[in-house]
């Protein structure tokens, strides 16, 4: 009970500044710093992925889907599309991304830390 009124309380704050986050970005990509704008998207990239895909918050969607290729639907869906933009894009952000996700599986990183006992 107390990790879910601790997350209810941060997504109150949270989502507001996600929307600012978000209009943010698009108006520093175009007019200031793309490299800035990057490092934006990438945070909504995981942000999406562990929201809508059910995914690690640690991780892409580009990565996620590649894992995911052989079982899931829309992750065939997602390689298709980013392989419009640049060939084998989700199995090299699955190749970048992979140790990070065994290194943080491997020390438990993922487990509840709120309310735990």
């Amino acid at each position: 009970m107390k990790e879910k009124l601790a997350g209810t309380f941060l997504l109150c704050a949270i989502v507001p500044l996600a929307v600012l986050g978000y209009i943010f970005i698009v108006l520093v990509g175009i007019f200031i710093s793309t490299k800035r704008a990057r490092q934006g998207v990438r945070a909504m990239d995981h942000f999406v992925n562990a929201s809508l895909f059910d995914g690690y918050a640690w991780e892409s969607v580009s990565s996620h889907a590649w894992r995911e290729r052989k079982r899931k639907r829309w992750a065939r869906v997602v390689i298709k599309i980013t392989d419009l933009f640049q060939k084998d894009h989700c199995k090299r952000a699955n190749k970048r991304e992979q140790a990070v996700v065994d290194f943080i599986l491997k020390r438990g990183l993922d487990e509840q830390t709120i309310g735990k006992k």
